[in-house]
């Protein structure tokens, strides 16, 4: 090193530049290297290869050396329901909106789902906890499945039409797209409130320009066997189910968001 000018000896802080990998040595580092090579009388080269080796070992992230780039976080996806959503009578980790979760880390990697989804809920409770929801999660998409409660305690048509709204809207000011799950209730609440309140989903996804999964429970909700005693919870053979008939809205939401970003 005798007779090297200070420059070059910073140029040699880039320890390896061959086949074009170049790992450069943090300024410290080099700082102790030299301090310890004059202490224990190792010469500075061998003291810079020294690092090299401990740099790879320990993983230190060195100048340009490749590194594994991060994952781009798309967005989140939050499902905002009630006990169909919150996993009511499940085994843990075993409801619709843990299998989607599994489901994204496949096929959606970006995305991250938050179950914002409380057991009991109805539209007004939900309308009263949007705002908070939405600032907490920020959500990308939102997945609303509200009503069943309100319906089968024989709640107004115009309560509940008029609850779902505002939380659409609260969702929409927050740029974040919606999916709108509709539900059905049993025949014995007669046939005229039965069909006005299924008719609220169609009604508000077209008046709002929403994605619509006519009804959550479509292809079992009429077979004993996918529910728990009460009769009214899907079981754990349901979920899966459940699962299919949200991806096959939820996908198609996915790769347009997809379009967007990389348009």
């Amino acid at each position: 090193e005798t007779g090297k000018s200070p420059a070059s000896r910073h140029e040699k802080d880039h320890l390896f530049n061959e086949n074009s990998i170049r790992i450069t040595i943090p300024s410290r580092f080099m700082f102790a290297a030299t301090f310890c090579g004059y202490l224990f009388g190792v010469s500075l080269s061998v003291m810079k290869y020294f690092l090299i080796i401990l740099c790879i070992l320990s993983g230190v992230a060195c100048g340009n050396a490749s590194a594994t780039p991060a994952v781009e976080t798309a967005g989140t996806v939050m499902v905002f329901g009630d006990s169909m959503s919150s996993g009511y009578g499940l085994p843990p980790q075993t409801g619709w909106v843990d299998l989607l979760k599994k489901r994204l880390q496949t096929q959606a990697p970006t995305y991250r789902v938050v179950n914002a989804s409380i057991s009991g809920e109805t539209t007004l409770s939900g309308r009263n906890r949007i705002e908070q929801a939405l600032k907490t999660h920020r959500p990308a998409i939102v997945i609303i499945e509200l009503g069943g409660n309100d319906g089968l305690r024989g709640s107004s048509i115009e309560s509940i039409r008029d609850n779902l709204r505002v939380i659409i809207e609260a969702c929409q000011r927050n740029q974040a797209a919606v999916l709108l799950a509709g539900m059905h209730l049993p025949p014995n609440y007669g046939i005229s409130y039965t069909q006005k309140f299924q008719d609220i989903y169609p009604q508000l996804a077209q008046r709002h320009q929403l994605r619509l999964l006519p009804f959550l429970l479509d292809g079992f909700g009429d077979k004993r066997e996918f529910f728990l005693t009460d009769g009214i919870h899907p079981n754990a053979q349901a979920q899966e189910k459940i699962l299919e008939n949200v991806w096959g809205v939820l996908r198609t939401m996915l790769k347009q968001a997809s379009t967007k970003r990389s348009a």
